[in-house]
């Protein structure tokens, strides 16, 4: 149990590297909507893909001004879901906000 661990936190010291690596693979898919659509299915499981889905509706929904109680009942999420997303959405040069401007939120 101990060397599990132990190796464990090594792992994590690579972590940034790890996360650099795969902004640099989706950086470099460009417009390739097949070859993102593979490897997100590849990388993510079912249930990972489906809550990545979600979030992003969560923020489109809260940018066009619905409430979060809006939100929680057609999305089937928690109350602390969207709640999170809101956060995320207020800081305005965040991802979100720059990918909204972006491609917009229908």
């Amino acid at each position: 149990m101990f060397t599990k661990f132990a190796h464990m936190k090594h792992a994590s010291n690579k972590i940034p590297e790890y996360k650099g690596e795969l902004v640099k693979i989706f950086s470099g898919i460009g417009n390739n909507k097949e070859l993102t659509l593979l490897f997100l299915k590849d990388i993510l499981t079912p249930n990972e893909f489906e809550t990545l889905a979600l979030r992003w509706q969560i923020v489109k929904k809260l940018n066009k001004g619905e409430t979060h109680r809006s939100v929680v009942g057609d999305l089937g999420l928690g109350m602390s879901t969207v709640t999170r997303g809101s956060r995320m959405l207020r800081n305005k040069k965040g991802g979100f906000n720059t990918l909204l401007k972006k491609f917009g939120s229908k």
